[in-house]
């Protein structure tokens, strides 16, 4: 299984690495998270470099995409050779999740449909320019595509990824892990109920 977080210049550190924190609770054989980007190494908005382990060609091929997000979405989504390569990303044998301008991302490419979605304040009116309603809420997953809003949002995405592929228990699993301490249950209960709702329609529609 391998989960690509698809991370650019300008990137907003707490979406990307947080995501690949939860994500990398799983150790099961053939698990693997990656950072794919465009370049060798990528800056954050904060002016924290990273060096890419996986490219954007091969996050097209992923099991499952993680859209990230940044100061630089809306100049991405004009880029028409990194849009080129993006748009080979197929949400009928992949999961693919955004999170705040990420979710611009996935309109542009035209794998929201008419599927309403969750990003950031910011954001909120650009996904709404390009035709999609903006829930007021962290999550939302509709089939294999699923957006997040807020930074802190970050774990329920990567624990919607895991429960798709490992199961809801290695998802509880790895969100009790990152919990903060004495805080363990509730903070877990709060997650899964962002979305547990969301999970069941998917296992249907696979049957």
């Amino acid at each position: 299984m391998h989960v690509a977080i698809l991370t650019f210049d300008g990137f907003n550190e707490l979406d990307s690495l947080i995501a690949l924190g939860v994500l990398n609770r799983i150790k099961t054989p053939g698990w693997r998270v990656t950072l794919a980007s465009p370049s060798a190494t990528v800056t954050s908005m904060n002016g924290v470099t990273v060096h890419a382990t996986s490219t954007l060609e091969a996050a097209c091929d992923a099991d499952a995409v993680l859209v990230g997000s940044g100061i630089r979405t809306r100049e991405i989504a004009n880029d028409a050779a990194i849009m080129g390569v993006l748009r080979k990303l197929d949400a009928s044998r992949q999961l693919i999740g955004a999170q705040c301008s990420g979710t611009l991302l996935l309109a542009k490419l035209g794998l929201l449909g008419t599927v309403p979605a969750c990003t950031d304040l910011t954001t909120k009116p650009w996904v709404q320019e390009a035709g999609i309603e903006v829930l007021n809420q962290p999550f939302f997953a509709r089939g294999n595509v699923a957006t997040a809003g807020g930074c802190l949002s970050a774990p329920y995405l990567a624990a919607w990824f895991i429960a798709r592929s490992e199961g809801i228990e290695a998802a509880k699993s790895a969100l009790h892990y990152v919990a903060p301490v004495g805080e363990k249950d509730d903070y877990v209960t709060r997650a899964l109920g962002n979305i547990e709702p969301y999970l069941q329609p998917a296992v249907a529609d696979a049957a």
